[in-house]
């Protein structure tokens, strides 16, 4: 390894309001020593989601992020040097490598992936994205041929993995997403059936045109308003997969927030449920079989969004906050 500076995104305030790139700094540091233990990695892809910012307002099911020290954030790597059983030189891990171009991680803290191409699938379809759109969806919202699902944030990178799965499932399927472009490629590109604009006002009775049956399963990526609108259309013993809440991160949430909670869960018989995917991480060898057969054979659809440069980094977060990606946003570093 010829490299000796370790180039790194810290974040150097946490937001009161709106995320926006003040809040972060490039910096430069050493490239570190690996203890015992650990492996040297050198990080390719940056994986983008909404948790970063949510981990920016406390603990979740991982520490909070503080102030001045390297942005964190899962990423795929390269093990450059080990001084752990089980890995070497060569091998691809995904880990919580923070932003930056060189990490020293505990093995016990890494997964081993294999060699692939694209190896940015790995981030998407056969990574944390597709993983939670799987086990969200078919063992939370456990929907029937048939039936109708309905996703929100449904041109991101699971929802857009949900709806397709759903799809195949035999599902009527129903997107709910920002702008008239994004809703025209969910039915034109992906099958789905209908799409909401949230952007485009009364996302309650456009739903309602939507789904005139009703809604069986929905998968929550935003919360708030969305999540109401959705709910008082939930028809009887539905099931809801509370995935996370985009609309409650970056800035002020909805001031009401979702009504109808708990009498509407009560009279409807409704199961809401949040989950973490990583509670599904023994059961993932067979998701990915699923999920590799059906990319092979046309019926899932893998869309990424790749940005160059580490620079890049917080203005492809602020932009993913806002709505800007379609499918999968990572940056290749």
């Amino acid at each position: 390894m010829t490299a000796t500076i370790n180039r790194q995104v810290l974040l150097v305030e946490k937001p009161s309001g709106k995320l926006g790139p003040e809040h972060f700094k490039l910096s430069e540091g050493s490239i570190p020593e690996p203890k015992d233990g650990e492996a040297l990695l050198r990080v390719r892809y940056i994986s983008l989601d909404a948790a970063n910012r949510a981990w920016m307002h406390g603990a979740t099911y991982r520490a909070a992020v503080e102030a001045n020290t390297v942005m964190a954030g899962g990423g795929i790597a390269e093990v450059i040097a080990s001084k752990a059983p089980g890995l070497q030189a060569g091998d691809i891990v995904f880990g919580d490598t923070g932003w930056q171009n060189y990490a020293a991680v505990p093995a016990k803290h890494l997964s081993k992936m294999p060699k692939l191409e694209p190896m940015t699938h790995l981030l998407s379809i056969y990574g944390i994205a597709g993983l939670t759109a799987y086990f969200g969806l078919l063992d939370v919202g456990k929907p029937k041929a048939g039936e109708t699902v309905v996703v929100s944030a449904a041109a991101g990178s699971v929802g857009s993995i949900v709806g397709q799965i759903a799809k195949l499932k035999g599902c009527r399927v129903v997107g709910i997403a920002g702008g008239k472009d994004k809703c025209d490629w969910l039915t034109r590109e992906l099958g789905f059936d209908a799409a909401v604009d949230y952007k485009d006002g009364g996302v309650f009775k456009a739903l309602k045109a939507a789904v005139p049956d009703g809604i069986d399963v929905y998968f929550d990526n935003v919360g708030g308003d969305i999540l109401e609108a959705c709910i008082a259309q939930m028809n009887l013993r539905g099931r809801i997969a509370c995935c996370g809440a985009i609309s409650q991160y970056d800035g002020a949430p909805s001031a009401t927030g979702p009504r109808g909670v708990p009498g509407l869960i009560v009279v409807k018989r409704l199961i809401m449920q949040g989950f973490i995917v990583m509670d599904y991480m023994e059961q993932r060898d067979a998701a990915l079989k699923d999920l590799q057969a059906w990319v092979a054979s046309g019926q899932i659809k893998v869309q990424e969004d790749v940005i160059d440069g580490l620079e890049n980094t917080p203005q492809a977060l602020i932009g993913l906050l806002a709505g800007e990606n379609r499918g999968k946003r990572m940056i290749r570093v």
